[in-house]
């Protein structure tokens, strides 16, 4: 089921008429109404009458989440705060949090919208119970898809996070059909329905799963789709953005599906900030060319991932891009070697015996770098005797110095002894920052 086909499957020559005409009507309103987008647009000597067409974007200025905490909390609002009817923000964990507005128009037009089309990307239809397990709050994660089940005409079940017994409970008594939570969460159910006895492929009705709000592997997907019995399909957004729908992968999975009607994708060098052709691989950047509250102009997302424009068999000929691998701000450097952590993750969840969960620890002694990798095996694998167990991690470090090139420690620890999140899974622990 495709939503929206006027602008799923647009020719390219009229969106990039519609995207060139929303981009300049962006422009002109930020510039007359934003005092830090006007400055740095008059530094970088671009005003909105140079702005033409979706091809001169690339003249404005990047934007960054310094330029949204330097202005907050609602310097980057485009709108007085009476047209706004709701916030959202960042956790702030690392300073100011980043503050979104949104108006009316802005949730039930633009964000309601493309979250639905995510929806029906994973298969979803007006008939479908969709079991919103994404925290409810700032966090943009379980009001964007509740909101999305309302405008698709399907069934919303607000359970938000933890609680995971009641949740699977839940699951079974409501006849929930469609999941949407954080890969490593639903992972995290699969384990305890096993210990609860319930085999989701036979007790619970779920058809498909909506994951997101951290990157995740291929291997990951298997591993869930295995376990669960549902197509597990990969949903992105950042609430600076919109919050969840910026992009979604429909059944063939290949690529998620931007919503470029409303969100303008480049991927950059970003080392460089320059612009990247179709299929390298660098840092994604959007331009918001429908939001009225808060509509940010080339944001800088540190996200690494491409872009592909071919055909999809799915009938949408929205650009596409490809999942995100990792984040350049999470990136780790060993001993001058780049190491992202889904990386680790694809070698471990191909190995038998390994479970999905792992921690990855980085210190230094002396000036040389180390990296330890924590595994948890099964509970049969970790009873079993010593040399196996050596056996398995001598092959898990043999792989991921292959995939790497560095050697790292590996630590097989035994089941359920790394903390389990019910949100994003926290895999790294950087000791080089302390």
């Amino acid at each position: 089921m495709i939503l929206n086909e006027t602008y799923e499957c647009m020719t390219p020559a009229a969106r990039h008429e519609l995207q060139s005409e929303r981009l300049r009507d962006t422009v002109r309103r930020v510039y007359e109404n934003v005092k830090p987008y006007r400055r740095k647009m008059e530094q970088a000597g671009v005003r909105p009458e140079n702005i033409r067409s979706i091809d001169d974007l690339r003249k404005l200025p990047f934007t960054t989440k310094d330029d949204l905490r330097d202005s907050y909390p609602y310097g980057m609002f485009a709108v007085p705060m009476k047209d706004v009817v709701r916030v959202h923000s960042s956790s702030g964990t690392t300073g100011k949090p980043t503050v979104v507005g949104y108006t009316r128009y802005d949730i039930h037009e633009v964000w309601a919208e493309v979250a639905a089309r995510a929806i029906c990307c994973a298969g979803g239809t007006p008939d479908d119970i969709v079991h919103v397990a994404y925290g409810y709050g700032l966090f943009t994660g379980g009001l964007g898809m509740h909101y999305a089940t309302e405008r698709l005409g399907a069934t919303a079940i607000p359970v938000s996070g933890g609680n995971t017994k009641r949740q699977i409970m839940i699951m079974q008594d409501f006849g929930s059909t469609i999941l949407c939570c954080t890969p490593s969460y639903s992972l995290y159910i699969a384990d305890v329905c096993a210990e609860m006895g319930i085999d989701p492929k036979k007790d619970l009705k779920l058809k498909a799963g909506i994951f997101g709000a951290e990157p995740w592997s291929n291997e990951m997907r298997e591993e869930i789709e295995r376990r669960l019995g549902i197509l597990a399909v990969d949903i992105y957004g950042l609430s600076e953005i919109i919050g969840p729908g910026v992009s979604c992968e429909c059944h063939y999975k290949n690529g998620l599906h931007v919503n470029e009607d409303h969100f303008y994708p480049e991927i950059i060098d970003a080392a460089k900030g320059t612009v990247l052709p179709d299929g390298a691989r660098g840092e994604l950047v959007f331009t918001c060319i429908t939001k009225q509250a808060c509509p940010l102009i080339r944001y800088r997302t540190r996200d690494i991932s491409t872009l592909m424009r071919e055909p999809c068999p799915c009938g949408r000929t929205l650009a596409r891009m490809g999942r995100v691998t990792g984040r350049t701000d999470d990136m780790l450097i060993i001993r001058g070697v780049n190491v992202f952590p889904s990386q680790i993750e694809s070698v471990l969840i191909a190995i038998e015996g390994t479970e999905p969960h792992y921690e990855i620890v980085v210190d230094k002694r002396g000036v040389l770098d180390e990296l330890e990798i924590k595994v948890e095996v099964s509970a049969e694998v970790f009873s079993d005797e010593v040399k196996r167990l050596e056996d398995l991690r001598s092959r898990i470090q043999g792989e991921i110095e292959s995939v790497l090139g560095i050697s790292a420690a590996v630590r097989l620890v035994e089941p359920k002894s790394i903390p389990r999140s019910e949100g994003k899974a926290k895999r790294v622990i950087d000791k080089r920052k302390g």
